[in-house]
């Protein structure tokens, strides 16, 4: 007896800040600082949509898609230190740096 297991793999490939992440429902992604409080909801533009053995990458069926997240928190990622130093010359320079982040989670991919 044989049975077929099929799993639909949903998934969309979205811009947020400057970059582009995979992200499936459920997911909770890491972005760049996004406007908005704690709880609301946000919609990230789609680039690529994978639906099963589907795969759409053209901009006007993806102007249609919503992917939407809910923001779940706003934090600050690890910091960096810059440090310059120019020799025999006593130049000496630091300076840190830590990135605004926001934490969100992906309610919805709707094609």
């Amino acid at each position: 007896m044989s049975r077929e297991v099929s799993s639909q793999v949903v998934y969309a490939i979205v811009r947020a800040g400057g970059r582009q992440e995979k992200v499936s429902v459920g997911d909770l992604v890491t972005l760049d600082r996004v406007a908005g409080e704690a709880g609301s909801t946000v919609e990230l533009p789609a680039l690529l949509l994978v639906d099963g053995d589907k795969v759409t990458s053209d901009s006007k069926t993806l102007a249609d898609v919503k992917v939407t997240a809910e923001i779940i928190e706003d934090l600050r990622g690890p910091k960096i230190s810059i440090m310059k130093y120019k020799n025999k010359t006593g130049y000496k320079k630091r300076q840190g740096f830590r990135a605004e982040l926001t934490t969100v989670k992906i309610t919805g991919i709707d094609a």
